[in-house]
């Protein structure tokens, strides 16, 4: 029997969502709801419609709400369809505060139901393909992780653009970043230190650079920035990082092009020949001789989102755990709380020491 979702919110991801369920064996999507009637004119026939929300949560022939509205209706939502008896499957981000996930949290488990959050870029080919050089350790005892995203429009769009609707970058992509580098680096993080700015908008963040210091003495970086303009062919892309001590690896692209790097010399600490460059000279920085540096292709990953669902279908039937826990989630929220407070000190915040 297909397990049947009302969907709330029809909006970008509402469209995605619907897209999804009304193609995915083992499910059905049975309703759509959105306070806006505009934003029903284009519902596929045989799916009900609703402007309230309190009224489809009582179709007793659904079994799962999928919460796609505003970020600051998370909470209110999540508690209405766990008293309703409906399984919560919300988009990120889940909640604005800490304590919003705690309460939500509580009242599903108190209504004997499901959560869980759609983070589903833990499926991107470009993290996969990061995270298989990651587990690999082709690169040998690893250093430094990065994880980028620039883009030259500046302004968000919609409500994204307003605070008390949970809006700015770090809630929006912000979210899905730190997800992606703590589900793939192990162990304690110790540190966070970062930088946030409204660049151009005036009530939310637009770039943030954010340092997470991991007992393994790995650093990983996170940047992204709206405005961050370049004539660069492929600068406006997704970009990962890894550096290791037996290489590098660079992704390029969420249809990633890059390459493993390698040098078939080091530099040894003995007299040789002084390059010199535009910079002047030097020995440590100057052109590599032919040869000297070799490549290997990325690993090929079999990943897409849709992997997401399958994996919830799975798990609410019992056959699978769910991918993503609560416990991971509050994690990736309490990391935000960390980024917020040290753009505003300046200074590095403990974490898990």
């Amino acid at each position: 029997m297909a397990i049947r979702f009302g969907l709330i919110g029809h909006g970008f991801m509402g469209h995605v969502h619907e897209k999804t369920l009304t193609s995915l064996p083992g499910a059905q999507l049975r309703a759509i709801c959105d306070i806006a009637p505009e934003q029903l004119t284009d519902i596929p026939q045989g799916i009900d419609t609703y402007t309230d929300a309190a009224e489809m949560m009582q179709d007793k022939d659904i079994d799962v709400i999928l919460i796609a509205a505003n970020n600051n209706q998370h909470r209110k939502l999540t508690e209405m369809a766990a008293k309703a008896g409906k399984h919560v499957l919300c988009e990120k981000p889940v909640a604005l505060s800490l304590a919003d996930l705690d309460a939500m949290e509580q009242c599903c488990n108190e209504n004997g139901i499901t959560f869980t959050v759609h983070q589903q870029r833990r499926f991107d080919k470009d993290f996969r393909i990061a995270k298989e050089v990651f587990d690999t350790g082709t690169l040998g005892r690893m250093y430094t992780v990065k994880s980028m995203l620039y883009g030259f429009n500046g302004n968000m769009h919609d409500w994204h653009v307003y605070k008390d609707q949970g809006g700015g970058m770090l809630y929006d992509w912000g979210v899905h970043l730190i997800d992606q580098m703590l589900w793939m680096i192990p162990g304690k993080l110790v540190s966070v230190f970062a930088d946030l700015r409204n660049v151009i908008n005036c009530e939310v963040d637009d770039y943030f650079h954010i340092f997470l210091r991991f007992e393994s003495g790995i650093v990983a970086q996170i940047e992204l920035g709206t405005y961050y303009l370049s004539d660069a062919p492929g600068w406006f892309e997704r970009h990962w990082f890894i550096g290791g001590d037996k290489g590098s690896m660079h992704c390029d692209g969420f249809h990633p092009e890059g390459a493993i790097v390698r040098t078939t010399q080091l530099l040894t600490n003995v007299a040789g020949h002084r390059t010199m460059t535009a910079a002047g000279p030097t020995r440590s920085f100057g052109p590599p001789p032919e040869g000297r540096i070799v490549t290997e292709p990325l690993p090929t990953v079999d990943t897409n989102q849709r992997m997401y669902f399958e994996n919830y279908l799975a798990a609410l039937q019992g056959k699978e755990e769910f991918l993503v826990k609560i416990p991971e989630v509050r994690r990736v929220l309490r990391v935000m709380d960390a980024v917020r407070e040290s753009a505003a000190t300046g200074r590095s915040v403990d974490f898990e020491r």
